[in-house]
């Protein structure tokens, strides 16, 4: 079967006139064994080799397996891959795809190189333990050659497993295996497709996918960052980050062990406000005497609701955003979570360290806004509970409003909701930001996105040097020389 047949195969009409059916895991293993295009490696660890099991089942697997292997010892895997510090690790996964693809095309481009895709998925596994203790989750890739002799392309995801026990775990893993061996032969020139199969017969109540990552010649197009924010605009997880240097990071790897210090804002663009606040916060936060100041972890939060225009994410927008925030060093995320007491409960899964939300006074008054808890049972109590149950701190910046600064010991709420509010004050879980450049209160971003629309100089005074070179030099934010 040729490369455009297979591509034939990726949908199937159903019951209904004018429409198509995704197909199903055994129709997409049957479609990969029935493209003699198709041949390469499987190597899995942990939870039994779940995703060769399909492609075994389907029928006429002898044309598209030349090996699988389970290298399960710890002694066996450090022996043909070289050592690791983490056994379910991206490490050890592009350990496993390096060497695999290199043996597959060394031992087979001889016989069959002319009219072969080689391609090599690995999967390293940590699946519910008899006890159910331990994290349960998932490093998968694959590295494949889009046509005959071409340089390898390479898809990595990470994924967290759901169901509550191990026999629904390895069938959703074996799933969204085919899936991503399926979706990269198929879908790799539409990655925004790719990204929509990876879910094709599960469901986000049993796979999140929180991390993709791509790269080769075929992938050279693309930007990892839209792709981190596609899994949070289609709904794979609830939030996704990545680095300074636009690479694509792991939460748990990320967030694991360190105290969190996460400022949210809309950062249209970085302003001097945004980086006094910053750095004020992270003066207050490391006098917390459980808090190790050399290992505090930035974050610059952006929410997927802040980043929408009339309903749909504006791309060009967002990335002029992570530029801007790639100056300032910090870890960006993007999450689906509006409601602050989401965010903490999200971070807190990851670290048992305390978590530092830097915010504006403004901020703050809205938090104790009643209407913004009438999904929760208990209501603004019951959120604030979850806010707070996880040694999170709010840092607040003063505002300025009719010439005059208003600091935390100005707030004044209605009663009983004041009383909540002294207790949290006297207790530390909300603490006044003291070292504060006050001089920047007036310091606005929608004016400063008005000065840059406008061609006038004025607005590169108010952000930081390179913030205004990064906008000058990439024409971000509608600049024009």
């Amino acid at each position: 079967m040729t490369v455009s047949q297979t591509s034939s195969l990726s949908s199937t009409p159903d019951s209904s006139p004018g429409r198509e059916r995704a197909l199903t895991t055994v129709e997409k293993a049957l479609a990969v064994n029935l493209d003699d295009s198709c041949y390469g490696t499987f190597a899995e660890i942990g939870a039994g080799q779940e995703v060769v099991r399909w492609f075994f089942q389907a029928g006429g697997a002898a044309g598209t397996i030349s090996k699988s292997i389970s290298a399960y010892d710890m002694t066996v895997s450090d022996v043909i891959y070289g050592d690791c510090d983490r056994y379910v690790s991206r490490q050890r996964l592009e350990a496993m795809l390096e060497c695999e693809q290199a043996l597959t095309i060394e031992q087979l481009t001889d016989e069959r190189g002319s009219n072969t895709r080689f391609f090599t998925f690995a999967d390293t596994v940590s699946a519910r333990n008899y006890l159910g203790t331990n994290e349960c989750h998932a490093w998968m890739g694959i590295r494949f050659q889009p046509a005959f002799g071409a340089k390898d392309d390479t898809i990595i995801i990470h994924a967290r497993m759901r169901d509550d026990d191990n026999a629904s775990q390895q069938e959703a893993l074996g799933i969204l295996g085919v899936n991503l061996i399926y979706g990269a032969f198929n879908y790799y020139h539409d990655p925004d497709q790719l990204i929509v199969s990876l879910l094709e017969g599960l469901s986000t109540d049993r796979i999140g996918i929180d991390m993709i990552d791509v790269h080769g010649p075929v992938f050279d197009h693309i930007d990892n960052r839209v792709l981190t924010l596609r899994l949070v605009e289609h709904g794979l997880t609830g939030a996704a980050m990545f680095g300074p240097d636009g690479s694509v990071v792991q939460p748990s790897e990320a967030l694991r062990k360190r105290p969190l210090l996460v400022q949210r804002g809309r950062f249209r663009p970085i302003t001097h406000v945004n980086m006094d606040l910053l750095e004020s916060a992270c003066d207050r936060f490391s006098q917390r005497p459980d808090v190790d100041e050399d290992n505090i972890l930035p974050i610059m939060e952006m929410s997927l609701h802040n980043l929408m225009d009339d309903s749909q994410v504006c791309l060009e927008d967002f990335l002029s955003r992570a530029e801007v925030i790639a100056t300032t060093g910090c870890t960006v995320m993007i999450s689906d979570f509006q409601e602050y007491h989401r965010l903490a409960g999200y971070l807190s899964q990851y670290t048992d360290q305390p978590i530092g939300l830097a915010m504006g006074l403004a901020m703050l008054k809205e938090l104790f806004e009643e209407k913004y808890y009438e999904d929760l049972e208990g209501g603004l109590l019951e959120g604030f509970g979850r806010l707070f149950r996880n040694q999170t701190q709010l840092l607040i910046y003063p505002i300025k409003q009719d010439g005059k600064i208003e600091h935390v010991d100005d707030v004044r709420l209605r009663t009983p909701l004041h009383s909540l509010f002294e207790y949290l004050c006297g207790s530390e879980c909300i603490v006044p930001l003291e070292k504060v450049s006050h001089e920047l209160l007036d310091i606005h971003s929608p004016n400063v996105l008005d000065l840059i629309g406008q061609g006038t100089s004025d607005w590169r005074d108010m952000v930081p040097s390179e913030v205004a070179d990064k906008i000058i030099k990439h024409q971000l934010f509608g600049y024009a020389a």
